[in-house]
């Protein structure tokens, strides 16, 4: 299963001892993770692995183990559960004396966090403004909804529950979430959608996602991947427009006009931006 995921066309893969991993096995799936990074081909993907919360039993070892074990092959932890910037802090005291044992610069090994829980998210912005080897935030609905007490059956897409509601109900933890991320200069990205069968509703929760700004989305299994891949990447005609405002504004500004005209809709400096991030985009 680790070389499927390191050989697919996901973005990264990431190697999980929390969820994925049973209690009597967690010891033994360390020396794993260890392995996969140091010896399996990685066809260019990070090295990136889940420990189990703080405040496990498991958390101390996930950490020292993996990081002194791995070297510079690892390059991510990821931190579920996180809420309060002082477990941040002391994440960051710990992993600094990970890197020492292991003859690493500090502040090699960077972090990513996921926001699944009601106090998470109002730590949110004080934990992205730490700068404390911050790479990105994720997004956790199962156990968000759960944190909250919001009534859920399916995980990541709608169920009947939604009806109940006037809205979208997870719009307020994910659009904090981008917002927090972005004025940090992090990455966001969406959780899983756990029904393996159910291609329309993952589509549409990553066209949610991407909605909000939201950079990338989970996928559990390998068939999930070309659907989302497909809908957070920019389509030919969108990457067609946003280069055709990019050259128009470019020439208008060379000749010394401001706002233009593009097809019938204004173009301006915002119109430039947006369309600059879609070249962006597809470029990363």
């Amino acid at each position: 299963m680790v070389e499927k995921a390191l050989a697919s066309e996901a973005d990264a893969a990431l190697l999980d001892l929390e969820d994925a991993v049973a209690p009597d096995d967690k010891a033994d799936a360390r020396g794993n993770v260890v392995r996969a990074l140091t010896e399996l081909d990685r066809h260019g993907k990070r090295g990136l692995y889940r420990v189990n919360p703080l405040g496990t039993p498991w958390f101390h070892h996930d950490l020292i183990d993996v990081v002194e074990g791995a070297g510079d092959a690892l390059d991510a932890v990821m931190i579920p559960k996180l809420e309060r910037l002082e477990d941040l802090y002391l994440v960051d005291g710990l992993l600094a004396q990970a890197e020492l044992a292991a003859g690493l610069e500090r502040g090699h090994v960077r972090l990513e966090i996921l926001i699944e829980s009601a106090a998470a998210l109002v730590s949110v912005d004080a934990i992205a403004r730490s700068g404390a080897r911050l790479e990105g935030f994720h997004f956790g609905p199962g156990d968000y909804a759960a944190s909250v007490g919001m009534p859920q059956t399916h995980i990541g897409t709608r169920d009947e529950w939604d009806d109940a509601y006037p809205g979208d109900r997870f719009h307020y933890p994910m659009q904090r979430i981008v917002v927090a991320a972005r004025a940090a200069g992090l990455r966001a990205m969406d959780g899983p959608v756990a029904d393996l069968g159910d291609d329309e509703g993952l589509r549409q929760s990553a066209r949610r996602a991407r909605s909000l700004g939201f950079d990338g989305k989970w996928c559990i299994h390998p068939k999930q991947i070309a659907t989302v891949n497909e809908v957070f990447s920019p389509t030919d005609a969108e990457l067609e427009r946003a280069s055709k405002l990019v050259k128009a504004y470019e020439e208008s500004t060379a000749a010394g006009r401001g706002s233009i005209a593009v097809d019938g809709q204004m173009v301006d400096a915002a119109s430039i931006r947006m369309a600059q991030a879609v070249l962006d985009r597809a470029r990363d």
